[in-house]
């Protein structure tokens, strides 16, 4: 009615018609309806549309092609500085995977130019870049909450607190005091070690999480977790990047750059005939003769750019590892000013950690193997 009759609206009036609608936005299933996320949505609507419609003229795909990346970082700037945890990123490039595989299956091999052999090498490609994703998606090396230890204390002594007494309540009145000074001596001893520590192990003391950190690890505002070598969280998989996943990570991204490049590439020879990939790419006459090639291309251009920004974040983990420096510390470095810039500012070489390239190589290749160590609170 305020809509309508052009009168203002109420303040967080919006906010809160956009929460019911995401509240309510479910779908129906055999053990009841299942919320869905709003942030899934988007791509899989607007993604196939933005590309259809791409490919329709030159100067479509070229305003489309150009505004796309645009909007996904205005995104992300956005949902950064909210501190916002968003699965449209995930979604965005599972679903770009999925349709860029199936206009490869509908419009590039029906015309004969690519064999069996090669389909099979793409499609293992795919697979083994989704289980390399999988593998990056779970627990990066979540430091435990003194919550967590005590919840798992209380699961693991049952009942104790009752024997002893014939009616029971002076054994859950004990129970209660003892719960009551072991929290006091927990929290006191947590005040005691933070005091007692020296200057340099007493800044690895996490407020939020109320943990002392172990060397290298770091607070993510976006999971609310301490996280053992903290690298950075990644919007791509909606997790952190840290000592357990950060191989996988890597693997990931080096096995969507191998698949992407060689789909790219068997894509232009069939549309462009006759010409290299990198020529094709930006001069291919007969790409909008017909609508199926114009789809072609314009789908292989969209790859090129998301290649392109994943190639250049690949590019910088390979720097980091060779530096045995993470993403928070070149962050941290920078701000504080302590570390050095090189090649072209590419990295930053905090030099506290680099022991060179084939030993800092092979602490990567290490990490997750040996048991983490435990931290201060676990010894109290």
């Amino acid at each position: 009615n305020r809509w309508l009759t052009c009168r203002s609206l109420p303040p967080g009036a919006l906010e809160r018609i956009a929460d019911t609608v995401a509240d309510r936005l479910r779908v129906p299933w055999f053990a009841g309806a299942v919320k869905i996320n709003v942030s899934l949505v988007p791509p899989l609507v607007l993604l196939p549309v933005f590309l259809h419609v791409a490919a329709l003229h030159f100067l479509l795909g070229l305003v489309i092609l150009t505004s796309l990346p645009v909007v996904v970082l205005w995104y992300y700037y956005l949902t950064h500085r909210r501190k916002e945890r968003t699965l449209f990123f995930l979604s965005l490039g599972l679903f770009s995977l999925g349709y860029m595989y199936y206009v490869f299956l509908q419009e590039v091999v029906p015309r004969g130019h690519v064999g069996y052999s090669q389909v099979v090498a793409l499609t293992c490609g795919l697979v083994l870049m989704l289980a390399a994703l999988s593998r990056a998606k779970k627990d990066p090396g979540y430091l435990p909450t003194p919550a967590d230890n005590e919840k798992s204390s209380h699961q693991a002594l049952p009942n104790k607190s009752v024997r002893g007494s014939s009616n029971g309540l002076h054994g859950v009145t004990v129970s209660g005091a003892a719960s009551g000074r072991a929290a006091n001596g927990e929290a006191k001893g947590y005040s005691r070690m933070s005091a007692r520590e020296p200057e340099g192990v007493r800044k690895d003391w996490c407020a939020k999480c109320q943990l002392v950190r172990p060397a290298r690890a770091g607070h993510c505002r976006l999971c609310g977790r301490c996280v053992r070598r903290l690298d950075h969280h990644c919007v791509w998989i909606n997790s952190c990047v840290g000592e357990q996943n950060h191989q996988a990570f890597i693997l990931a991204l080096s096995f969507f750059m191998l698949t992407s490049v060689y789909g790219i590439t068997l894509t232009l020879h069939t549309v462009c005939r006759g010409r290299t990939p990198f020529v094709a790419l930006f001069y291919c006459p007969g790409a909008y003769s017909d609508y199926s090639s114009a789809l072609s291309f314009t789908c292989v251009w969209y790859c090129a750019i998301v290649t392109a920004g994943m190639g250049y974040i690949l590019l910088i983990q390979l720097l980091n590892i060779s530096y045995n420096v993470t993403e928070r510390e070149a962050r941290l470095a920078l701000r504080d000013n302590t570390g050095r810039r090189l090649l072209g500012g590419l990295v930053i070489d905090t030099g506290q950690y680099n022991r060179g390239f084939l030993c800092n190589w092979g602490h990567f290749l290490s990490l997750g193997s040996s048991p983490p160590q435990r931290s201060a609170e676990d010894i109290v």
